[in-house]
């Protein structure tokens, strides 16, 4: 179950039933039990744009102590890699690194956007992303469509240098041709990084499973 959060984003406990195949007082159980290992935690689900009326829902997000049971076991090395960089070059050098990174990613990513139809685009950065384990899809939002990455392999590293999130949202507007807008990261307590894709939106959902694989 946690992993079905990790990989889909923030999620109801009705989504999860649905989901996962299992009962409501099933996912429940599970659901309490993640609670008390403080594997995962509730909130108000996050709403872009106009709020429809009602409470808005409850929606469950793996925390710090969850995300690190996903193979997230070089924070320490890589942060102090960072401040090393930091201290004997500044921001700058920072920076650089930080664009330096994505480099290589970038000329991978840029062929397999090439081949992809201009509807369809974003719909392949999404699945390039999730087979490099960044756990993406893509949804409508308004006159346009967001890119979600339901998990960030660095995300404890960017919350101390942001400059690694704006390389990478610098990356997805060459990538795209767009200027995209990242409005919420999980390096900033966010549950999913989303970034807004100005323009016409995918057709729906883009499953973030095996299709991904097909991506590489």
């Amino acid at each position: 179950m946690a992993r079905s959060i990790l990989t889909n984003g923030p999620s109801s406990a009705a989504t999860l039933a649905e989901r996962l195949e299992l009962t409501p007082a099933a996912v429940r159980r599970h659901l309490d039990h993640l609670l008390d290992e403080g594997l995962v935690e509730s909130r108000e689900e996050r709403v872009y744009g106009p709020r429809g009326r009602g409470r808005p829902a409850k929606v469950f997000v793996l925390t710090d102590t969850g995300r690190h049971a996903f193979h997230q076991a070089y924070d320490d090395l890589a942060t102090t890699a960072m401040r090393f960089i930091a201290a004997a070059g500044g921001d700058q050098a920072v920076t650089e690194f930080a664009r330096q990174r994505v480099a290589e990613v970038e000329l991978r990513y840029r062929e397999l956007l090439a081949q992809a139809p201009e509807g369809k685009k974003a719909e392949t950065l999404a699945q390039a992303l999730t087979a490099d384990g960044y756990a993406a899809s893509t949804a409508e939002a308004g006159h346009g469509a967001q890119l979600c990455q339901h998990h960030c392999p660095v995300a404890h590293v960017a919350e101390q240098f942001p400059q690694l999130c704006e390389a990478e949202t610098e990356v997805f507007s060459r990538l795209l041709g767009k200027h995209v807008q990242r409005l919420a990261t999980i390096a900033h307590g966010d549950g999913v990084c989303t970034t807004h894709i100005p323009g016409a939106a995918p057709a729906g959902p883009v499953s973030d499973g095996e299709s991904a694989r097909t991506a590489r």
